[in-house]
């Protein structure tokens, strides 16, 4: 380990929207840091979600010292329900995607649970921040996935509609306001990147911020190079949230067209959970464009397809499909927005592009020429290999949790 425990640590780690279906990057990262931590110290999950039909959460019971579910019932979204539970949240001041969550019954809970006593409370996400006693004297370590108010900020310039440019501007400002204020009361920021670490570090001291490395399973996700098809591009995702969404309607509607002009049989897959009816449109529209739905295993989607394109505008932190991809040996081609976070070279190990013009050039590019898509694909799977494992990105993890239950500083 990176600093070896001298105690056993008794952590109590919150989480909303639930840990369980591992069907996008923020559940798969939480999971992987607190199962490493669950195996070497006493571990209280704490988790709220939406209820779900089918619940995994109880087959997780043996891998915590203690698992609190609180399943919300939540009305389903842009119903008429929804808008009035949004019209209910408008004036806390709090972004709708906290306040939604904070039922009298979800804090008293939460309270009952926190005054066992713990060495250090992990926030994970934002959201549940507006649940905490900040000045109970508990250390609280706040798990920043993303910047979620660039999040709504970028998805306000792309939205197509008046109401939801409208309803993203203010999730943008009251999600700045939360993000300033507990960072400022945060014993301890942790961030996925760099670049998010510039940004609370306009808001809290250097020697409470870290950067803990993201992971992937290099053993699940491998090459297969003789698995692939040509003229197949993927992009992978969970389409209920906008930035994914945008991406894969961005794709279709203005660098599909260009990619065509070259090479008419090209078929793109859109792989993953809750595509809109929009998307279901496109598809039904086009026989070459795919939107599966969930899936049970998504790398039968990544092997046959030689490119993954991430033609995302919004969005923040790191996006673990991306190293998912790389550790499959895939060439990207990614927006510069896709690739945040990501310490990729354009041209040495991934394809950059913003424009439709260029990003169509470039996915063209990678499709006819073998010898790149193979230099790209290898190049990817030596990034991932030499510095993204989830066993050390979970010793990091840990070795910032017992400097914050000690009360050190971050180190330089």
């Amino acid at each position: 380990m990176t600093e070896q425990p001298r105690v056993r640590m008794k952590i109590c780690w919150i989480k909303a929207g639930g840990l369980v279906p591992l069907d996008f990057g923020g559940r798969i990262r939480s999971f992987q840091m607190v199962k490493a931590l669950a195996e070497r110290h006493d571990v209280t999950m704490f988790t709220f979600y939406p209820e779900q039909s089918v619940d995994l959460h109880p087959q997780l019971r043996n891998m915590f010292s203690d698992l609190v579910l609180t399943p919300q019932r939540l009305p389903p979204s842009r119903s008429a329900a929804d808008f009035l539970l949004y019209a209910s949240t408008f004036f806390t001041g709090l972004p709708h995607s906290m306040a939604k969550y904070y039922t009298k019954a979800l804090r008293r809970k939460l309270a009952d649970v926190l005054r066992r006593g713990f060495d250090v409370v992990v926030c994970d996400f934002m959201f549940p921040a507006g649940l905490l006693d900040w000045n109970s004297g508990t250390k609280i370590v706040l798990f920043t996935h993303n910047v979620e108010s660039e999040i709504w900020e970028r998805q306000a310039k792309v939205a197509r509609s008046w109401v939801e440019r409208t309803g993203s501007r203010r999730e943008f400002r009251t999600m700045r306001e939360a993000e300033i204020k507990y960072a400022r009361l945060a014993d301890r920021v942790v961030t996925v990147s760099e670049r998010n670490k510039e940004f609370f570090a306009q808001y809290a001291p250097p020697g409470r911020i870290a950067v803990v490395s993201t992971g992937v399973d290099l053993d699940y996700f491998h090459p297969t190079p003789e698995a692939e098809l040509p003229d197949r591009v993927v992009f992978t995702g969970s389409y209920n949230w906008p930035p994914n969404r945008d991406a894969a309607e961005w794709y279709f509607d203005e660098i599909l067209p260009i990619i065509r002009e070259q090479v008419p049989g090209i078929e793109s897959w859109i792989v993953g959970k809750s595509p809109p009816a929009s998307l279901r449109r496109r598809a039904e529209a086009d026989p070459a464009f795919h939107v599966t739905g969930r899936v049970e295993d998504v790398r039968e989607y990544l092997r046959p397809c030689p490119v993954y394109v991430v033609p995302m505008r919004g969005g923040s932190g790191t996006r673990l499909k991306v190293f998912e991809a790389m550790a499959s040996g895939k060439a990207v081609v990614s927006t510069p927005i896709g690739a945040e976070g990501l310490p990729a070279v354009h041209e040495r190990n991934i394809l950059l592009a913003d424009s439709p013009a260029e990003f169509a050039r470039q996915v063209v590019r990678v499709l006819k020429d073998e010898g790149l898509r193979r230099r790209l694909g290898a190049a990817a799977r030596s990034l991932v290999e030499e510095s993204f494992s989830w066993k050390k990105a979970a010793e990091e993890f840990e070795a910032i949790l017992l400097r914050t239950a000690r009360g050190a500083p971050e180190e330089s």
